[in-house]
């Protein structure tokens, strides 16, 4: 199989530059980028939650639900092509990737949905922090389940 060309974050860090990073990078690639898109879903998830909750009034788990949406098509989209460089043949293996990555989301959003009962709705603390500290579990969850499950790279 002919070497993949090197993505954008691949040039980035081959600049010298970074000096001793660039290393660093190539050995932990797949860790630093599911952190740093975690980062930026945990991001697009707590904005489109603030916007729903916050501004637009909605029910605090109905725009849970609302978030996690965003935040998976975000996540799944960045997941399959950076993060785990996953390479489907047909669309029947997209589709098979879709539905394990989105089943793993939905159980991670029933974790999420639970913390947020309790601590929000139940125990009364403060929505926000709630949420943020959600997000920290759940991109924990979400990376295992990715790795092990959903991107598993195919046996040569």
């Amino acid at each position: 199989m002919a070497k993949k060309d090197k993505d954008i974050f691949d040039r980035i860090m081959s600049a010298k530059i970074w000096g001793p990073l660039g290393p660093f990078y190539f050995k932990n690639k797949e860790v630093l980028l599911y952190l740093l898109f975690g980062g930026l879903t945990t991001v697009v998830s707590i904005a489109s939650y603030y916007v729903a909750y916050k501004i637009c009034g909605i029910n605090v788990l109905i725009a849970n639900i609302i978030s996690w949406v965003f935040a998976v098509t975000f996540a799944y989209i960045t997941n399959k092509i950076w993060v785990f460089d996953s390479e489907t043949k047909n669309s029947k293996e997209v589709l098979g990737e879709i539905f394990k990555f989105y089943t793993g989301r939905l159980a991670t959003l029933g974790v999420e949905e639970v913390i947020i009962l309790v601590f929000d709705t139940m125990l009364h603390f403060n929505s926000m922090i709630v949420k943020l500290v959600a997000q920290i579990i759940i991109i924990v969850l979400n990376y295992i389940i990715s790795k092990l499950f959903v991107f598993k790279k195919k046996e040569a």
